[in-house]
């Protein structure tokens, strides 16, 4: 391992175009590494979500007219449902990329960060895994939101606890995810 990292150190500073396709590919599987490990800490999140979604249950409000309905908790399920199906479609374009990095590599085992792949394939490759991720994270927002009004209340209820919990979770996600699209739209393009 020592190796591989003396390896990367001394060819990410040398101004070769080989030098620069090692350095590039290195930074390319970090961040397809990066995108995998978020997304299976999201898919947690997917089934905690899942686990909550029992019917008739009370809300914490002690109100039966802020109690939620199955229909909140058949979309609590099929909106952790599909946000478990972007993070699958994220995870797994992701890892196919790195697959092919890895597969494409050069026959020395110690340069596992050196492969020849079309740029413009392993770009939009990065692209889908993002938009993935990011479908996912609106999926999985929309399922806490259900997750919410079912254990503090429903929000067309009044409830403050719920609302105060919404907002909050909708104006963090939405910021993170236009910094998270604005990064990668930024990258892609230059």
């Amino acid at each position: 391992m020592a190796e591989s990292e003396s390896k990367i150190e001394t060819t990410v500073g040398m101004t070769s175009p080989a030098a620069s396709s090692v350095a590039t590919t290195s930074v390319h599987v970090s961040a397809l590494d990066g995108l995998v490990n978020v997304n299976s800490l999201f898919t947690i999140a997917v089934f905690v979500g899942l686990s909550l979604a029992t019917p008739g249950q009370r809300s914490l409000e002690q109100r039966s007219n802020c109690d939620a309905s199955d229909d909140v908790a058949k979309k609590l399920l099929v909106f952790e449902v599909v946000s478990f199906s972007f993070f699958l479609f994220s995870s797994l374009v992701a890892q196919g990329l790195k697959l092919a990095l890895n597969l494409l590599n050069s026959k020395d085992v110690d340069e596992i960060f050196r492969a020849h792949i079309n740029i413009k394939v392993l770009r939009w490759g990065m692209m889908a895994s993002a938009v993935g991720s990011v479908m996912g994270c609106l999926f999985l927002m929309l399922s806490m939101v259900n997750v919410i009004q079912i254990r503090l209340g429903l929000l067309s209820c009044g409830s403050q606890s719920a609302v105060q919990a919404v907002v909050t979770l909708v104006t963090l996600v939405s910021s993170a995810l236009l910094v998270y699209i604005s990064t990668a739209f930024y990258a892609f393009w230059h």
